[in-house]
């Protein structure tokens, strides 16, 4: 049996600055969305939710374009999901912290398991 998430009841009489801090995350997590929101960039973290990838591993696994994985890992780096790190000329990159492993199971059970 699944446990339900318990969120918060949205209060208009809660103080102005828990509303703010509210408009905050709630901008935050809108940000993150959007960044998942493209096709590219989400299997950009599908691959790299199994450990640490070069650009070049990424260009091959999605058959794109060096420019068009740069592109989407500057969104990813932007918002904070991904890291890179350089050796030599090769740049590596991963996740960040759990978020987007916890993010993309959630979508793997809504999308794609069977």
């Amino acid at each position: 049996m699944e446990t339900a998430l318990s969120l918060p009841a949205f209060d208009h009489s809660l103080p102005e600055a828990e509303l703010e801090q509210m408009m905050e995350k709630a901008q935050q997590a809108s940000d993150v969305l959007k960044a998942l929101s493209h096709e590219g960039r989400l299997l950009i973290l599908c691959h790299l939710v199994t450990g640490e990838k070069s650009v070049g591993e990424l260009e091959r696994l999605l058959s794109a374009r060096q420019a068009a994985v740069s592109q989407q890992l500057a969104r990813l780096r932007l918002e904070g999901l991904v890291r890179p790190r350089r050796d030599g000329k090769t740049i590596y990159y991963s996740l960040t912290d759990d978020r987007p492993r916890r993010i993309l199971e959630l979508i793997y059970e809504l999308y794609c398991k069977a």
